[in-house]
């Protein structure tokens, strides 16, 4: 990419792509294309056809996408599937047509199977049965790095994939309803601090700013310990502290889970890494039988698959750790209570960075670190 190279972020507001775009400004990049939804829906596709062929970008960075954790999943299957199969869909299409250069694709790495060898390779795609809470949002990134090989060994197109592990950072989503399990212990965690020191300005402002089904700051006392009550911030009944204002935050699941997590910004200069110095013919190996490395231009009847790239940590912490880590940085002084009859989703979920590590990216940020400077971001958004 040159530096006045026209690069297109879809998704550009989002986590990813938000920190996408302050990398590529960082490294010199001036000529960066953005549309909110109301400019540009991405489920529109002639509206996307329009996009491309007016716009003309040279290489797109696609990260848009529908996301959320394991209720979300689970309760809007229709909304997941549907929505992440037609952006997907429609921007790689749209990006074969109009000749743009280079495309990569994020998904994620829920994209393995449940019972996945830890940590997980590339290889190991499509070799058993998906988790069935994230099941139709998996499909569909499977289908969008198929579509990448697909149209590069069509088309010679030169799309690559990356699979994301768990990531969080500056305009992370925080809805208790919708967000993923790091934002989402950061915000109840915060709000649970406030609640045991009757800080109403600070669960106010937080509300105003992303109220909770429809509750924002301007509601009554009664209504909004009613509300966080319903989302598990609420008055411990067990509490060993003779207080009335001692307070419990509820977790779902056991808490033994084990999840690794890699902050945005380190992901997206993976991504840049990659865009810079990487094409699709680096994510594979394709022999002709004698131990010499070809392309399948070379060796037509070769198979090539899993040329996607897992971009993690290779470390991983257990929800229980990762919540007593986040208590201890917001100084909440309350009961953490996992709640066991609601489901922990898959037990374990680390990535195999080896071949991350071969291209020539490795993280920086680890992840003590990374939640404080989430959590001095979030205060500073209030």
């Amino acid at each position: 990419m040159q530096k006045n190279s026209k690069i297109y972020i879809a998704g550009h507001r989002g986590l990813v792509g938000s920190a996408i775009v302050n990398n590529l400004k960082a490294k010199g990049y001036t000529n960066i294309i953005g549309k909110t939804h109301h400019e540009l829906d991405l489920l529109d596709q002639e509206a996307v056809k329009a996009f491309f062929e007016n716009e003309k970008p040279e290489y797109v960075f696609l990260a848009a996408a529908k996301v959320g954790g394991i209720v979300a999943n689970n309760t809007y299957r229709a909304d997941f599937i549907y929505e992440n199969l037609q952006i997907q869909n429609n921007i790689i299409h749209q990006s074969y047509k109009a000749g743009v250069k280079k495309l990569m694709f994020l998904g994620s790495t829920c994209i393995y199977p449940k019972n996945a060898p830890q940590p997980m390779p590339e290889e190991c795609l499509l070799t058993d049965t998906l988790e069935y809470t994230n099941e139709p949002y998996a499909i569909a990134k499977i289908a969008g790095i198929k579509m990448c090989e697909s149209y590069n060994l069509q088309y010679g197109t030169n799309y690559i994939s990356v699979m994301p592990t768990n990531l969080y950072g500056p305009n992370d989503n925080f809805d208790l309803e919708k967000s993923h399990v790091l934002p989402a212990l950061i915000r109840k965690i915060h709000l649970g601090k406030a609640l045991e020191e009757s800080s109403w300005d600070v669960i106010r402002s937080d509300l105003n700013r992303l109220p909770i089904e429809g509750i924002n700051g301007s509601a009554s006392e009664e209504e909004i310990i009613a509300k966080l009550d319903a989302y598990g911030i609420s008055h411990s009944p067990f509490s060993i502290l003779d207080s009335p204002f001692a307070v419990q935050i509820e977790i779902w699941g056991s808490g033994k889970p084990m999840r690794e997590f890699l902050w945005s910004e380190d992901m997206a200069d993976a991504c840049v890494f990659i865009m810079e110095n990487r094409d699709f013919t680096d994510t594979y190996e394709v022999t002709d039988g004698s131990n010499t490395t070809c392309t399948p231009n070379e060796v037509k009847n070769q198979e090539v698959r899993n040329t996607h790239i897992n971009i993690g940590t290779g470390v991983d912490i257990s929800i229980k750790e990762l919540a007593e880590t986040i208590k201890e940085i917001v100084g909440f002084k309350g009961e953490l209570y996992f709640n066991a009859d609601k489901p922990d989703g898959t037990m374990k979920k680390l990535t195999d960075v080896s071949k991350l590590h071969g291209l020539g990216w490795k993280h920086t940020v680890e992840l003590k670190s990374g939640i404080e400077k989430m959590y001095r971001w979030y205060q500073k958004s209030l």
